[in-house]
């Protein structure tokens, strides 16, 4: 029997509504893509629910505390990461518009952006945002 070398992460989709809804983005500590934009999220721990590690990573790397995010869906590509074969489960939410991001962890900086003039990101998450529009008609 073969062992998988699959590892699974979790990425967060946050906006806020202002003018216009804005969306979350961390710039990144550490390669691979080190000082590029990406979601918030990481590895889920051994024994963690998706949502749960979800809600941990975006904490952990922004301060902010959601009690519930929805999946949008599953992201496998191969090469999508190029430390390893990365499945990422996202996840959704919207927080109020008064909401303060502060990096923490393995982010460097934290920025709100609008959803109409997002920066280039790290690994697949352009993807995944434009999903998460998309399924949430935003």
């Amino acid at each position: 029997m073969r062992t998988s070398k699959i590892f699974v992460t979790v990425d967060a989709v946050i906006l806020r509504k202002s003018s216009d809804y804005e969306l979350l983005l961390i710039k990144r500590k550490n390669e691979p893509f080190k000082d590029c934009w990406a979601l918030p999220g990481g590895f889920v721990d051994e024994n963690e629910d998706l949502k749960a590690a979800a809600i941990r990573e975006l904490e952990e790397e922004t301060q902010i505390r959601v009690t519930d995010l929805e999946q949008v869906g599953a992201f496998g590509k191969p090469f999508r990461d190029p430390r390893s074969h990365v499945v990422s489960v996202a996840y959704f939410g919207i927080v109020p518009d008064n909401t303060i991001a502060v990096a923490a962890d393995d982010a460097k900086e934290t920025g709100w952006f609008a959803v109409k003039d997002l920066p280039k990101m790290a690994f697949d998450h352009e993807e995944i945002v434009t999903l998460s529009l998309q399924k949430f008609a935003l």
